[in-house]
Parts: C-alpha cells; sequence; structure tokens
C-alpha cells in the first residue's frame, strides 16, 4: 500500500472527523502497513463515540497484537465451511478476538499519552480513592505526649482526671461505671497550642487520632456534607479507642439562631446527633474541639453528654515561655542566651508568637554574619532587637474575651476566664 495514498486519507479523516467508515478504513490499511500506533489512535476515536462497534474492535484487537484475520469483516459475511476449522474462535464458540479477552483498562493505561481514555467520567462521579474505605478523613497515631506540651498545668490535670485516668484503669472504671466517651472544648487565644494539646492527649491514651474542619465536610450538594460527617464519625467508631479533634467548631457549630444558611443549620443538627450518639455507639470517641470563639459555639453543643467540659487555653505561663523558647533554639547556633530576662519580656506572648519571636532573632544574627563576613552565634541582642518589633497576638482576643467575661458570663460559663483576667490585672 502506498504511503502517500495513506496520508492522503489521513488528510481525508482530519477534514471529515465524524466519517467513521472513512476512519475505519485507514485504520485498517494502517494496520496492514504495520503502522499500529497511528491506527490505534483512529480506533480509539471510533470507539470512543460507538464503544460497541464491532468491527472498530476486531481492528483493535488486530493493532493491539490480538489475533485476527487479514481483512476485516463483519460477523455476518464471515461463515466457515463445514470442512474448514473456526481457528478464530475459542472454546465455547466465542470469537478469539472477543471483547471480553482484551484487558482494555491495561491498554488505555499503556497507551495514555496517544489515546483518549474510552469513557470520561461525570463531573459529579467521585474519585476512587485508595485504601479502607475511610473517604472522608484519614486516622493516624500521635507520638506526641503531655510531657511534650510546656507549662498548662491545670490544663493537664483536667485532661487526666476527664479522659486518661479512666483510659489507664479500665478495672476501676468499670467499677466506678465511668463511661469511655465525652467531648472537651478547648478555647483560648489562637496560636497558644490547641491542636498540639489535643495530638499530646491522643498520643498519651494511645489511641487513633484525627483532626477535621469545615472544608473536611462542607459539600456543595444537599445533604452531602451531613453525610460526610456521619461517615468521619463512623470512622471514629470502628478505630475506637479514637480522638476526632474538631479544628475551629465555631465555624461547624456555630449559633444556629444566628445562621441565615439552612444547609448550614442542618448540618449543626446533624453534629448534635453524632455527639448524642443517636448514630452509632461512641463509646471509645473522644471528642476534642478548639475554638478561638467560644462565645459563638451553639450553647446546645456545650451542655452535658455533648462537649460538657471546656478548658481555657491560656498564653503560656514564665515556664512554659521558657521551655518554648528552647524548643525552637535547640538546633540553632546560640550564644549567651538569657531565658529567665526572655521569658520575663514575653507576658502574654502565645506559642505561635514565641515562634516568631526566635524566628525574627535568627534573621537579625544571620543579617549581621552576610554584611560583617564574620560568622556568629545568635545572642541576646538579636532578641533585644526582635522584641522591639514583635509583639503579643493576643491583645485583641483578650479585649473581646473581657468584654464577654464582665457582660455575658451567665450561669458561669466563663469562670475561668474571668479568674485568668483577674490574675493578669486585665479585669
Amino acid at each position: 500500500m502506498s504511503s502517500s495514498l495513506i496520508e492522503s486519507l489521513l488528510a481525508a479523516v482530519a477534514a471529515r472527523p465524524d466519517d467513521v467508515p472513512l476512519r475505519l478504513h485507514v485504520a485498517e490499511l494502517l494496520v496492514a502497513a504495520d503502522r499500529s500506533g497511528e491506527a490505534i489512535a483512529q480506533l480509539a476515536a471510533v470507539l470512543a463515540q460507538q464503544p460497541q462497534h464491532e468491527q472498530a474492535q476486531a481492528l483493535m484487537a488486530r493493532a493491539l497484537g490480538g489475533p485476527g484475520p487479514a481483512a476485516v469483516q463483519t460477523p455476518a459475511d464471515v461463515q466457515p465451511g463445514p470442512s474448514e476449522p473456526d481457528t478464530d474462535r475459542a472454546e465455547g464458540g466465542r470469537p478469539a478476538a472477543s471483547r471480553g479477552d482484551l484487558d482494555w483498562k491495561a491498554y488505555e493505561e499503556q497507551f495514555a499519552d496517544s489515546v483518549p481514555p474510552r469513557f470520561a467520567a461525570a463531573d459529579d462521579e467521585p474519585e476512587a480513592v485508595q485504601g479502607d474505605g475511610d473517604r472522608v478523613i484519614d486516622v493516624e497515631t500521635s507520638d506526641v505526649r503531655l510531657a511534650d506540651v510546656g507549662g498548662m498545668v491545670d490544663v493537664k490535670k483536667r485532661l487526666e482526671l476527664a479522659f486518661l485516668a479512666p483510659m489507664k484503669n479500665p478495672k476501676l472504671r468499670e467499677l466506678y461505671g465511668k463511661s469511655l466517651r465525652g467531648g472537651l472544648l478547648l478555647y483560648g487565644p489562637p496560636g497558644c497550642g490547641k491542636t498540639f494539646l489535643a495530638r499530646a492527649v491522643a498520643g498519651e491514651m494511645g489511641a487513633k487520632f484525627t483532626t477535621i474542619s469545615l472544608v473536611d465536610v462542607l459539600n456543595m450538594w444537599i445533604g452531602e456534607s451531613e453525610r460526610n460527617l456521619h461517615e468521619i464519625f463512623e470512622t471514629a467508631r470502628r478505630n475506637a479507642p479514637c480522638v476526632i479533634f474538631l479544628d475551629e467548631v465555631d465555624a461547624l457549630g456555630h449559633k444556629r439562631s444566628q445562621m441565615k444558611s439552612s444547609a448550614m443549620r442542618t448540618l449543626g443538627n446533624q453534629l448534635l446527633a453524632e455527639l448524642d450518639g443517636m448514630e452509632g455507639a461512641n463509646e471509645g470517641v473522644f471528642v476534642l474541639a478548639a475554638t478561638n470563639a467560644p462565645w459563638d459555639v451553639d450553647p446546645a453543643l456545650r451542655r452535658p453528654g455533648r462537649l460538657d467540659r471546656t478548658v481555657l487555653v491560656a498564653p503560656p505561663d514564665a515556664t512554659a515561655r521558657r521551655s518554648i523558647i528552647e524548643y525552637h533554639l535547640r538546633q540553632r547556633p546560640i550564644a549567651g542566651i538569657d531565658l529567665k530576662k526572655l521569658a520575663a519580656s514575653t507576658e502574654q506572648f502565645s506559642g505561635a508568637d514565641l515562634a516568631h519571636l526566635c524566628e525574627t532573632a535568627t534573621e537579625y544574627a544571620m543579617h549581621a554574619s552576610i554584611t560583617s563576613g564574620d560568622l556568629r552565634m545568635i545572642e541576646q541582642r538579636d532578641f533585644e532587637a526582635a522584641l522591639r518589633e514583635v509583639r503579643p497576638s493576643t491583645g485583641p482576643w483578650f479585649t473581646t474575651a473581657r468584654n464577654v467575661a464582665m457582660f455575658a458570663n451567665e450561669g458561669g460559663a466563663y469562670d475561668e476566664l474571668v479568674t485568668y483576667l483577674k490574675k493578669q490585672k486585665l479585669l
């Protein structure tokens, strides 16, 4: 077959891409001319339009190296004679090069660069996820312990009372009838270690741990957000004992009286049902929630049986600040750092503020080394320069918290906050 003729026919196909008979004729000529790659591309275009086209399937089998006659005809035109063996049929009378004998998925992957897929996924079709079926969240283990958390003595004591002691003493728990379920709301200024503390609780318990937020749950389709939330809790129940950490719970469980969206109100109702265990037993499932704005959380979430305990995670005290600064300097070249003086100079700094302070001091020392050409350590003067630039980020939060403590402390919900503010002479 002349290659010039094939090229002319390929040009005709390009001008008339919907002409299936012409494309099939060109594909047959390409197979005969041992140009299988080009034939596959032509046949893939036909099968994309007509997946059940038998002539195109038979030609594709030949192009991919499968058996087939030299000239392809439709099955109706092929009638084996009485004395002629049917070499193109396997046992059971089925054509040897039939669609069922070919691994179409393997061929699609092999020729993915040049041949488009036979079927396209619908826009609303969920993608397949490899794993054990837990589609929404990943359950992990935590190697953080409470000893890794600097300070927070009162918070640790409350966690030990509510969760850790019953978990570590199963016989006493059975004797006292203590349930292995519960919820705890951690609140305080941003950057004070609420997420890190939740990981430490999971690690201390030897339990699984998962973090979820609004973006892990929310879906544009009606009912999907509620289903996602249900699957999260079902995954935790299957992996009990498990700690679910609800980050920024005020976004997920905002006061329903202030919500204008019916979808978000329904999602809040679903969260209440999951916490109550109406959709399944919550034995061994611990819910830790964190928020910077507890006054925006729906009161129904904070009643006994749900997030029934509330703990203030305040900025680290002097001892904790020393530990945090030392932690962030552990792998950096330092000399003559006065930790006690730094701790006294960083009142109301959050853990994130202290990390930023160490980073800024490092920048000053590095810049001095570059400009002078002499390498030197990070020194106290670098921290003094950094302190003139870095300020605590907790001020705005305490301004709001002070107003809440003074005018919205119904039922003593913020007594712990009031005590802290008085101790810090902020109230």
